[in-house]
């Protein structure tokens, strides 16, 4: 069975690179999984996130007419539709588990948090006008 655009499948890992890692799909036709397709953090190494002969599922992007097959691990999994419910006191474990959109939902909400607090420490600006005749 040929593989075609859109389809989810499993293939093993044959090499890591500095961009991205080579995955051999069935029927023995290889891919490539960009860097930014690994995974939804930021991927600094290749190596930190796949091994060598590690089994993936992967999510085929497009085949290019001469054959070349451009492969999504990110894309692959299934996306959640609630965002991770945060413990303030262990953000930064928990930020490493987090999607962007949900680090950007926690940093707006810290930022207006702050802000929030900055503003009820401001003392009230009074709206009285000077006295010209003093």
């Amino acid at each position: 069975m040929p593989v075609s655009v859109g389809e989810i499948i499993e293939g093993t890992v044959t090499g890591i690179t500095n961009f991205g890692a080579f995955v051999q799909l069935p029927e023995g036709k290889n891919g490539l999984v960009h860097i930014s397709e690994i995974s939804h953090d930021y991927v600094e190494k290749v190596g930190d996130y796949l091994k060598r002969n590690e089994k993936v599922r992967v999510k085929v992007l497009s085949i290019t007419t001469d054959g070349k097959i451009s492969l999504s691990i990110r894309q692959a999994k299934p996306k959640t539709k609630k965002p991770v419910e945060i413990d303030w006191d262990k953000t930064e474990d928990v930020q490493k588990n987090m999607s962007f959109e949900d680090k950007l939902n926690y940093f707006l909400k810290d930022s207006n948090d702050k802000m929030d607090q900055l503003k009820s420490r401001e003392p009230k600006r009074s709206t009285i006008k000077a006295r010209k005749d003093i």
